[in-house]
């Protein structure tokens, strides 16, 4: 029997089960990414600060999560996915894109102009994931300080920037509209997608990875 899935705000008893989640989506970015980032969670602290500020949200298969959409705000108005993941076993079933569409209404909803992201340019459920849902790549020249210090931030711990990129999606309620759905369930949410589209959300499944890559010699800095 096939589980019925939502998207729900995180309860508090779904944070402990969260980084095992990180875990498995992380290896499907075995040889993006050194072994040392794939290898770390989001602490429980974190989680717990996101959840009580409304900007955590879980997939739930049954009433077991299985994804989460971590939203952080790193600069006035703008909100930032900060972390997206869905366990390759819940991979292809359209979850990954159900949880970006909950973000990006929640943030139009709650007055934000854009929702910011970084991710891998060249990986195939990255970047271009993101790109089918509305995101667009920052040309450098337009990078924020608050992205650059990421873009930075990332590069110290060993992420390539030649190989990430920052990306945008305009906030509106117009934009939201275009991509949300409710969190009922799997079935309503697959009725409201194209069959292309469902075809590539195993894009979601893994790692969404959030980290970028603009202008090289920017991002080098020390």
């Amino acid at each position: 029997m096939h589980p019925v899935y939502r998207v729900v705000q995180a309860r508090p008893h779904d944070l402990p089960l969260l980084p095992a989640i990180e875990l498995a989506a992380a290896r499907m970015l075995t040889g993006h990414a050194p072994a040392a980032v794939l290898s770390e969670t989001t602490t429980q602290f974190q989680f717990r600060e996101a959840r009580r500020h409304g900007r955590l949200w879980v997939a739930l298969a049954d009433q077991v999560p299985v994804g989460f959409a971590h939203v952080v705000v790193r600069e006035p108005g703008v909100a930032h996915l900060e972390e997206l993941d869905v366990h390759p076993e819940h991979g292809r079933r359209g979850l990954g894109r159900w949880l970006v569409a909950t973000v990006c209404a929640w943030a139009a909803e709650h007055g934000y102009s854009a929702v910011t992201l970084t991710t891998f340019r060249d990986v195939p459920w990255n970047k271009p994931f993101y790109e089918r849902l509305g995101f667009e790549v920052v040309p450098p020249a337009e990078i924020s300080p608050a992205m650059l210090s990421l873009v930075i931030e990332e590069y110290r711990r060993g992420l390539d920037p030649q190989r990430r990129v920052v990306m945008r999606r305009p906030c509106d309620v117009e934009h939201a509209s275009n991509l949300h759905m409710r969190p009922t369930t799997l079935a309503s949410h697959r009725a409201s997608c194209s069959p292309a589209m469902l075809a590539h959300d195993d894009a979601a499944s893994s790692h969404a990875f959030c980290l970028p890559s603009p202008a090289p010699d920017r991002a080098a800095q020390p």
